[in-house]
């Protein structure tokens, strides 16, 4: 059987949005509710669309909107990670209608290595905007990316 293609991958919704009920006492706790939310790749694309040029957003601040835009309390972490690199694999697959995925950080606004350019085509993508890449050991950050962050409209924390 042939492998899906990234945009495949992309529009196979897999019957979600779908909220998990979890029973794990540590979970729970870590994440502060027992409703976790699994969001379809193209709820993570759709997001990434809106940061226009000169902004970012971070993966955690696009899984948070998508909790509260559901009334979950949470979204599942890994699912998050996985779709979010789905999305930007399917835009360099596409050539056209890009999604900008290089303006989605990781977490405290770290490049994210796992981008079909890497943290180099990132940097390069992010730098073309005017953002400024500062490095920290192995990592690269997106210097004051709190100045440049995107909110949703209906979502602000």
């Amino acid at each position: 059987m042939a492998r899906k293609s990234f945009n495949e991958k992309l529009h196979d919704n897999k019957n979600m949005p779908k909220i998990v009920e979890v029973t794990d006492q540590k979970a729970i706790f870590r994440y502060g509710g027992t409703k976790m939310l699994i969001a379809p790749p193209l709820a993570y694309d759709e997001i990434m669309k809106k940061v226009p040029q000169g902004k970012v957003t971070t993966s955690d601040y696009i899984r948070s909107y998508l909790a509260k835009k559901h009334g979950a309390d949470y979204t599942c972490q890994l699912t998050a990670g996985i779709f979010i690199n789905i999305a930007a694999n399917a835009s360099a697959e596409r050539k056209d209608d890009e999604t900008p995925y290089w303006r989605t950080l990781k977490k405290d606004g770290e490049l994210n290595e796992k981008y079909p350019e890497g943290i180099d085509g990132q940097k390069l993508h992010l730098e073309m905007e005017g953002h400024t890449i500062i490095q920290k050991g192995k990592r690269h950050f997106v210097k004051d990316y709190e100045d440049k962050f995107f909110y949703m409209a209906e979502i602000r924390e």
